[in-house]
């Protein structure tokens, strides 16, 4: 296992993680007013060729909700690894993981060789 350092830093991660909860916040704004929108009408999704848009567009949105919780998770647990000490190393093979994709993706559990599509 290595302890954070330089390479280690959490500051990327909690500078993601603010990121994805503001991100959050304004998804969560834009459905409300969504469904807002579809309750004052009367209009019937099916039969109403803008009901076919709300319901697109909250569907969208709903979407980009649950995928920036998933990376907020996917955060929220390489701040755990940071805290145990576990942050950068591979979990497939325990081997450091490129400061390179860490820069990239901060979230990384998984080096490049071990997350390639061949080594699946």
């Amino acid at each position: 296992m290595t302890t954070p350092g330089p390479r280690h830093d959490p500051a990327a991660l909690r500078a993601e993680r603010d990121a994805g909860l503001a991100r959050l916040a304004r998804l969560r704004e834009e459905h409300a007013a969504f469904v807002a929108a579809s309750r004052d009408s009367n209009a019937d999704d099916e039969h109403d060729p803008e009901g076919a848009t709300i319901a697109f567009e909250r569907a969208q949105v709903e979407t980009l909700q649950r995928e920036t919780e998933a990376r907020l998770r996917d955060v929220d647990a390489a701040l755990e690894r940071v805290a145990s000490g576990a942050y950068g190393v591979c979990t497939v093979c325990g081997r450091p993981i490129d400061p390179a994709r860490l820069a990239v993706r901060p979230s990384a559990t998984t080096c490049v060789p071990c997350a390639s599509p061949t080594r699946r």
